[in-house]
């Protein structure tokens, strides 16, 4: 087994629970960290054999640009996804955060963290 990590992922997008989410849009960021097994890439030389970076930032962006109401059904999707792609992923842990998150007051960013097997028991 091994670690395949992207993290600070940024992106523009169109989520959250308010009607002015959906219209102007935030910043997020995600980082995503997979646990597979790629010893035949480590043996091979062969990046069929372990998750390719841009075909797994290209399938959370396609995710990202449908428009969804909370970071935790964001967030959930993203993973089923990802375990789809990569049947080989034992263990997913990412963190989504959305910064400046309408809340009435200054506040950094609001986060989930999902780990894939742990809350999908």
């Amino acid at each position: 087994m091994g670690k395949v990590a992207l993290e600070g992922i940024e992106f523009h997008a169109y989520h959250g629970a308010y009607p002015e989410e959906s219209i102007l849009g935030n910043r997020f960021t995600l980082d995503l960290e997979l646990e597979t097994d790629f010893k035949e890439a480590m043996l091979h030389d062969e990046l069929s054999a372990t998750v390719d970076y841009s075909k797994l930032y290209k399938l959370i962006k396609a995710r990202m640009d449908v428009k969804v109401k909370l970071l935790e059904h964001l967030g959930h999707m993203i993973v089923s996804d990802i375990l789809e792609a990569y049947p080989k992923t034992k263990q997913v842990r990412l963190t989504l955060k959305k910064h400046g998150p309408a809340l009435g007051g200054l506040v950094k960013y609001s986060a989930v963290q999902i780990q894939y097997p742990e809350d999908y028991a």
